[in-house]
């Protein structure tokens, strides 16, 4: 063989080789990581979770992808990402922002593993069967936020004691609003308190729900513990001083 077909064969090898040994490696794991919430208000979340990974000896890029999926408040939304996700056929899914995501994420699929963080009454809203005994595909985390409901209510009541009506506002496209509604409405009984409830789900919706409050003769307002209202704090906290309403 002459010295420059053999110096272009070797060559030619040298820039095959890695490409091909590539493709014979087993494709790198995606997790997907499905959320009810936007990136920007999710940052330290995601931080927290490259942590942990990092924590586990799991480094993004390395050993794994992560698929973001964001509804950024828009829970209609959930349904169709949760679907791109498991077509990516993703290892595992991780269902950030309440129970919105996590119910999305189950129904979904019944085969690949679901880890939702921060739900409230998971058993309740049917993301498992029990605590102790999650079964099926999903486990995760609990915060059990609606028995906080009551506190609330007597928290404003000490800061307004003279209030005889007030505004429960929630998001009735959350499974976990009708706990809250359930949760507070003993407790505005036993303060004397009129109860007005709110629904908004949506920007506009919130815009109207304060609209009502000087019709409703509302001295005191209480927001449900929520992924869209937290995405949206700066707005309510606008138009409780905007409507000089107390709220918490």
């Amino acid at each position: 063989m002459k010295r420059r077909a053999f110096i272009t064969l070797v060559s030619g090898a040298a820039a095959a080789w890695p490409l091909a040994a590539y493709a014979q490696q087993p494709a790198m794991p995606v997790i997907g990581f499905l959320s009810s919430r936007s990136p920007g208000e999710s940052a330290g979340v995601v931080a927290a979770f490259r942590r942990g990974l990092g924590e586990a000896g799991l480094v993004e890029g390395r050993d794994l992808i992560i698929a973001f999926r964001w509804a950024e408040g828009r829970y209609d939304q959930l349904p169709a990402l949760a679907a791109d996700l498991v077509g990516l056929k993703v290892a595992l899914l991780f269902a950030a922002g309440g129970p919105p995501s996590a119910l999305a994420a189950k129904a979904a699929t019944s085969t690949i593993p679901i880890v939702f963080s921060g739900s409230n009454d998971p058993v309740g809203v049917g993301l498992v069967a029990s605590l102790n005994r999650p079964g099926g595909n999903v486990t995760g985390m609990s915060t059990f936020t609606s028995v906080l409901a009551a506190k609330r209510l007597e928290l404003l009541k000490e800061l307004v004691p003279a209030a005889a009506v007030m505004a429960y506002l929630i998001n009735p496209s959350n499974p976990t609003a009708e706990f809250e509604r359930k949760e507070s409405a003993p407790a505005a009984s036993s303060l004397g308190i009129q109860l007005r409830v709110l629904n908004a789900s949506a920007e506009q919706e919130l815009d109207a729900a304060f609209a009502t409050l000087p019709s409703l003769r509302a001295e005191g307002l209480v927001v449900a513990p929520e992924p869209f209202f937290d995405s949206q704090r700066d707005r309510i906290v606008s138009l409780s001083a905007r409507h000089s309403v107390p709220a918490i």
